[in-house]
């Protein structure tokens, strides 16, 4: 009889823990009841259904319609399709003049640390001069270089290394 207690009382507070901490969703009160993920704004903001996080990034989509840009091999030069991307971001934050980004300069497996942290930099630099002559004020722009600590692709190929060549947008304020 005893046994069967604490069974029972086992089961209902691994109930109860499970259900008390089961989601960061509320209700918002529009008339339909509609659940919303708190971590996300959903004020016009996200682009085509794209989520804008606080610390969400381009590499995720959680960046609402900020892209990730690409670099060729050991350089920081703003290419045509680079640019065309630059376009759309400095576009997105033009009308969301409240969002802040920091871009982060990646770089492939190839190389020291040392040059490709200091490669790291001189992209996320060439990004944020390129929006600054796009409209986009300085005070909304941060910088950092992660050269090649942070890969998105973990193959030892050229298909790898060019998709690691990147600067990410991460969403500092919204």
């Amino acid at each position: 009889m005893k046994l069967r207690s604490v069974l029972i009382l086992t089961i209902l507070a691994a109930t109860l823990t499970l259900t008390s901490c089961a989601s960061n969703k509320k209700k918002t009160d529009g008339g339909d009841n509609v659940n919303v993920d708190s971590t996300t704004l959903d004020n016009g903001n996200n682009a085509g259904g794209v989520a804008l996080e606080l610390n969400g990034d381009s590499d995720s989509n959680r960046a609402g319609a900020l892209q990730t840009v690409y670099f060729d091999y050991s350089s920081a030069a703003i290419t045509g399709s680079t640019r065309d991307t630059l376009n759309a971001n400095a576009e997105f934050l033009k009308k969301n003049a409240s969002v802040k980004v920091q871009v982060e300069g990646h770089c492939d497996e190839r190389g020291s640390v040392q040059f490709n942290l200091a490669l790291g930099e001189k992209r996320a630099k060439s990004v944020k001069d390129y929006l600054l002559t796009q409209g986009i004020a300085s005070s909304r722009l941060s910088i950092i270089s992660l050269g090649k600590e942070k890969p998105v692709s973990f193959g030892h190929d050229e298909e790898s290394w060019s998709k690691n060549r990147r600067g990410n947008f991460v969403v500092t304020e919204k």
